[in-house]
């Protein structure tokens, strides 16, 4: 059984990925080509935004986004410490101080009611992430940070495709950002992720921050970084966009079947919040029997992950922030009892019954 079935998916846009992948040979231009200018129409398009800008990694659209909005000594850019470590690494590369809050019980995300409390005079930013295939509480959010004048970064390297009263991830604040590695729910075959923006000046600038802060030939009016999206990238990415809609779906309806036959067990399941959608990047559950469900799924052949196992307010790298354990007790409780089950769009039933089989085995 496949955690992430990439094969399948493959064997079924095979046709249209070889075309695409032709095409970028026979016209050569490898950086920057058509396909990435196309790709980018059809995802702001898709995301309701005005403009979308391709970049060679979720790492580095965060890079950019920060740098757009000046992020530096000094500056504080508040987040949770339950992600993926670039969410803070890039904050903290700048120079700027990661400031957590805790995620909350509803969506294991951001919980807005600790936001305001951590705003101060040296508050810049907010990065909000959507974790597991949804958006954190985006409304509130955004009223705290309209209020206190400040603009708020989505990361949405797991929730593209999701939303939030309706309205798609990425088009929820002043920047969104994504990511194309393989494992995503809209993935390619290497790097890759895209900025999202409704802002004209920001648009321009994260433009020009990806090609070394280039306005035109010869003039650099600003530091940047090489970020570009390579056009091969850009090809998969539109050949998957196809049946993308799909396949959301299609995840969808695996988690009700998850959802179907491990209600009542004991599992805390995934909440998703008021007015959200999940597209699921990740099925993850919660068992204070985590340890012992896992070696069940693995003596059945199984595969499942524990992501977030040590949190970022954990992490070495961080200690000179002086978190210690108990600081954000929802973050270590998830990451302590976090389980993720095989989750893709091509699950039958029958393997997510074996999946639940080996969970449940021997009780809860």
């Amino acid at each position: 059984m496949q955690f992430i079935d990439l094969k399948a998916q493959q064997a079924r846009i095979r046709g249209e990925l070889d075309r695409r992948i032709a095409a970028v040979l026979d016209h050569g231009q490898y950086i920057l080509g058509p396909e990435v200018r196309e790709l980018e129409a059809r995802l702001a398009d898709y995301v309701g935004v005005s403009h979308c800008i391709g970049a060679a990694s979720g790492t580095d659209t965060l890079l950019i986004a920060l740098m757009a909005l000046d992020i530096g000594p000094g500056d504080e850019v508040i987040t949770v410490p339950y992600t993926w470590i670039s969410t803070a690494e890039m904050i903290a590369l700048l120079g700027a101080k990661p400031v957590f809050v805790d995620i909350e019980e509803t969506t294991w995300n951001m919980d807005p009611t600790q936001v305001e409390e951590a705003i101060t005079e040296k508050t810049k930013a907010i990065i909000s992430v959507g974790i597991y295939g949804q958006t954190a509480n985006m409304t509130a959010i955004n009223a705290i940070a309209k209020k206190h004048g400040l603009p708020v970064i989505e990361d949405a390297a797991q929730s593209f495709g999701a939303t939030h009263h309706g309205k798609k991830s990425c088009a929820l604040s002043a920047i969104g950002s994504t990511s194309f590695f393989p494992s995503k729910p809209l993935g390619g075959y290497g790097d890759g992720g895209a900025l999202f923006t409704a802002d004209d000046g920001l648009a321009e600038r994260m433009r020009q921050i990806r090609v070394h802060g280039q306005a035109k030939k010869h003039h650099h009016p600003m530091l940047g970084i090489n970020g570009r999206l390579d056009t091969l990238q850009a090809a998969i990415v539109l050949a998957k966009m196809d049946i993308f809609d799909e396949e959301v779906s299609k995840r969808q309806e695996v988690a009700a079947t998850y959802d179907a036959h491990l209600g009542g067990s004991g599992i805390t399941l995934p909440p998703v919040g008021d007015g959200n959608t999940s597209v699921y990047a990740q099925y993850t559950i919660l068992s204070e029997e985590r340890d012992r469900l896992s070696e069940s799924l693995k003596a059945a052949e199984i595969p499942c992950v524990s992501y977030y196992a040590v949190p970022l307010h954990l992490q070495p790298v961080f200690a000179y922030l002086g978190h210690q354990a108990g600081d954000f007790p929802i973050t270590e409780r998830v990451a302590k009892s976090g389980l993720s089950l095989p989750m893709n769009p091509y699950l039958t039933e029958a393997e997510v019954e074996q999946v639940c089989a080996a969970l449940l085995k021997h009780g809860n």
